[in-house]
């Protein structure tokens, strides 16, 4: 991971997030401050309105504060203009969505690589080829979205984020479109390569299960923090240590 060395992953500031104009503005995020460091994993757990998927793009730059301060990996990204956030964004911030945002036309191996090549990253083919083979889809890579299940696509999606190496890795309800079973299998991989590359994580999701797999859980109502908690990796760590 690259960075700035100490600094944490990301360290927000008295965010505040609003939408829309006039009588129809809306005001999603109200004064919200959280630090993550680096390695830590974070679930984001609230009723749907309480601003954590803003919140989460919020992170991930594709979604501007209108106050406040963002530090991602040591960046002040709220300063930065488009052509710049969307550059760093590529290189340093990994996004796993719910429906996968998966370009139809292009194959797995493709839609792994492209970010890669706008990115300017040496060998793109052999490095989205090396992502596949780690998310289990060495024998898939020539197979089109709709040639591959929702499991698949979203292994695909998790490879894609993953590829460039990312300081942080967000993920917006990683499971929400998966049935029962292939959605704690995309879990457990994402835990998995999590653990194994020392990433840090931050995500969203309405299972509080899921959430509770997280260092900690961080509780969000009415576009505020209401609490947090330490969840079961935070658990383990700490038997580890003993």
């Amino acid at each position: 991971m690259t960075g700035t060395s100490g600094a944490p992953a990301v360290h927000l500031q008295d965010i505040e997030v609003s939408l829309g104009r006039g009588a129809a503005r809306v005001h999603i995020l109200k004064g919200v401050s959280l630090t993550v460091p680096r390695g830590e994993a974070v679930g984001l757990v609230g009723p749907s309105g309480s601003g954590k998927s803003t919140l989460l793009m919020t992170m991930a730059g594709l979604e501007r504060a209108n106050a406040g301060s963002v530090v991602i990996d040591g960046e002040e990204i709220t300063r930065l203009d488009e052509d710049r956030l969307a550059a760093f964004r590529g290189r340093r911030i990994g996004v796993i969505f719910q429906s996968f945002h998966l370009v139809p036309t292009m194959t797995a191996l493709e839609n792994v690589a492209l970010p890669l090549e706008f990115a300017g990253l040496p060998d793109p083919f052999g490095r989205a080829a090396a992502e596949l083979r780690a998310v289990g889809l060495g024998d898939r890579m020539s197979h089109y979205p709709a040639q591959l299940s929702g499991g698949e696509q979203q292994r695909t999606a998790i490879a894609r984020a993953l590829a460039p190496d990312p300081a942080i890795l967000v993920a917006d309800e990683p499971t929400g479109s998966l049935d029962e079973a292939t959605g704690r299998q995309i879990a457990d991989l994402l835990f998995a390569i999590r653990r194994e590359r020392g990433a840090t994580l931050v995500l969203v999701t309405h299972d509080i299960g899921l959430a509770r797999r997280c260092d900690r859980v961080v509780k969000l109502r009415d576009g505020r923090i209401e609490g947090e908690e330490d969840g079961e990796g935070r658990s383990r760590s700490a038997e580890a240590v003993a």
